[in-house]
């Protein structure tokens, strides 16, 4: 029998607003670790991948790799990034939002996503399962039509 993957760990900034958090509703599935933000102890997080806005594009080659998820505002995840950088960073370009966001600062990036929808195309693209993940997701429905998943 062979191991899967390993679990991806989601760190969620301690200043995130919960009703807003995507990823919440998520806790307790056996393939998701939770950590809160500034993160106490930092896991060994060798093999892992980081999601991020910019560089390599994921792709099946990191498919035996964790995931790393930083869950936060983006006038956070400059600082959050910092403490991450020796995780190297997989983007996840050509994929619409359905996330009805508003950037007072001006510092969501073009090809943003929610944290809920990052994973379910990070999932996707390394050929994980993906049932469940958009249970209690709002937009689930645009979100997969505006991608044509629907």
């Amino acid at each position: 029998m062979t191991a899967g993957p390993p679990r991806t760990v989601i760190v969620r900034h301690s200043k995130e607003n919960p009703r807003k958090c995507s990823v919440l509703p998520l806790r307790g599935r056996p393939d998701l670790v939770f950590l809160g933000y500034p993160v106490k102890e930092m896991p060994d997080l060798t093999g892992y991948v980081r999601l991020a806005a910019d560089g390599p594009e994921l792709s099946k080659e990191d498919a035996a790799s964790g995931l790393l998820l930083l869950d936060g505002s983006w006038r956070w995840a400059a600082a959050m990034t910092r403490d991450f950088q020796h995780v190297p960073p997989r983007s996840l370009h050509g994929y619409q939002t359905a996330y009805p966001r508003v950037s007072k600062l001006g510092t969501d990036p073009q090809h943003g996503l929610a944290a809920v929808e990052a994973l379910y195309v990070a999932y996707r693209v390394l050929g994980r399962p993906t049932e469940g993940l958009l249970e209690h997701y709002h937009w689930a429905a645009e979100f997969l039509r505006l991608n044509g998943w629907s």
